[in-house]
């Protein structure tokens, strides 16, 4: 099943100044990244599985989490390009949960929608989705306020709760300054602090 965007142009996000061709944008840019991939695989002999469909997981992500009734906000790289309107690719979709979620019931959820458990953490659990997408939900005592203050948009069918600007920001300075995070990922994490204060690329500018 593909989840369909079809009339998008007419959706009615709940937030003001986020486009409705967002999502379908992040999408599709990252699987244009995981095809290069891909192709790149299959040319060296390796046997390798099609991309994933970003948007079937989401959907299905955020079914097991109302189906375990776990209030959640989307982060990460797929809230930035909500945020900033940048669409960028992203290779797995990232959720905060209530520090108070039952985890086992949340990991029967996931299950019960085709999920597979890969990993438990101390602040994480991480899932891929039947089609191949990693998704990885994440608990923090910091993360519950900013749970509470996540805002609706919906994108066709699709109803996400997404992290406010602010509350992404204060989660991207935070991990940009932790000294034990990777540098590379460190790196990104200020290059999507630069996107959500507003440091744009101009259209036909590149990167």
């Amino acid at each position: 099943m593909t989840l369909s965007l079809r009339g998008i142009r007419g959706c009615a996000c709940y937030l003001p100044r986020v486009s409705s061709h967002v999502l379908r944008a992040i999408a599709d840019v990252t699987h244009r990244e995981q095809m290069l991939a891909v192709a790149r695989a299959r040319y060296a002999g390796r046997d390798v599985p099609d991309a994933p469909d970003k948007l079937e997981a989401i959907d299905a992500a955020t079914g097991a989490l109302r189906d375990a009734g776990v209030a959640y906000a989307l982060i990460g790289g797929v809230a930035v390009g909500i945020r900033s309107g940048v669409p960028r690719a992203t290779l797995d979709v990232d959720f905060a949960i209530v520090t108070t979620a039952d985890r086992e019931a949340t990991t029967a959820a996931f299950a019960a929608r085709g999920f597979r458990r890969t990993g438990v953490f101390a602040h994480s659990m991480n899932f891929v989705h039947p089609g191949g997408e990693p998704v990885q939900l994440a608990f923090d005592p910091e993360f519950d306020p900013m749970i509470a203050r996540a805002e609706a948009v919906r994108f066709g069918q699709l109803e996400l709760r997404v992290v406010t600007r602010d509350d992404l920001l204060a989660m991207k300075r935070r991990a940009a300054a932790d000294p034990g995070r990777r540098r590379s990922k460190a790196l990104r994490d200020q290059a999507d602090i630069a996107l959500l204060e507003g440091d744009v690329p101009e259209p036909g500018e590149g990167w």
